[in-house]
């Protein structure tokens, strides 16, 4: 059942889970900020991106996708890597941070369902599915390996500078492309993996 149609049936659900969602993304963003002051790039916090407030981070459309596809994106954080020491570790553990950061949200959510065992049917254990469901959706997409998200840059880190160059090209038109490839249905399968193995780590690590 997509969020719009939680909306009909449960408007108290859609309006409280609404809030944790939007603030699925920013977390994303902000532990990528974080991650690369901490690695001594201070451009994130000097545009104001570590921070919880949502009009620093919420891009619309990415916000519209969230609540009709399941997943979607806010604005990208400002990285300069000529700050960083190791650019390639830097890479990859920058772009790593916002896809583990909805991992641990949704791991979260799936422990709280489990200590609780809440009714399925109640308020509470159809927010905290929901949460950990999104999340675990979110972090899925933004592992496909193509530009800007999160994906490609891990990808990037492990390969040659030719291959980075290459990929980088496709980053202006990236969001079309990824858009016309969910519209056909491409990219199903490469979410329903990404979707499973993250699952698999959260089930491995739950008690």
């Amino acid at each position: 059942m997509g969020l719009l149609n939680l909306l009909i049936k449960d408007p108290l659900a859609f309006l409280l889970l609404s809030v944790l969602l939007l603030y699925s993304v920013i977390i994303h963003e902000l532990a990528h900020g974080w991650v690369a002051y901490r690695m001594g790039d201070p451009t994130a916090k000097g545009a104001g991106r570590l921070t919880l407030n949502p009009v620093k981070h919420l891009d619309p459309i990415g916000t519209l996708m969230l609540f009709m596809l399941g997943f979607g994106w806010a604005k990208p954080v400002p990285v300069d890597f000529s700050y960083v020491k190791d650019s390639r570790t830097g890479l990859i553990m920058i772009a790593s941070a916002g896809i583990i950061a909805n991992m641990i949200l949704a791991f979260l959510a799936l422990l709280i369902y489990q200590i609780f065992s809440p009714p399925q049917t109640s308020l509470f254990a159809k927010i905290i599915y929901y949460l950990a469901q999104i999340n675990i959706m979110l972090a899925a997409f933004n592992l496909i390996p193509i530009p800007p998200l999160d994906g490609s840059k891990i990808l990037m880190g492990f390969t040659s500078e030719r291959f980075q160059d290459t990929l980088s090209r496709f980053e202006p038109y990236g969001f079309f492309i990824i858009i016309a490839l969910l519209y056909i249905g491409a990219l199903d399968p490469v979410i329903a993996f990404f979707h499973w193995m993250i699952l698999a780590i959260i089930g491995f690590l739950l008690p």
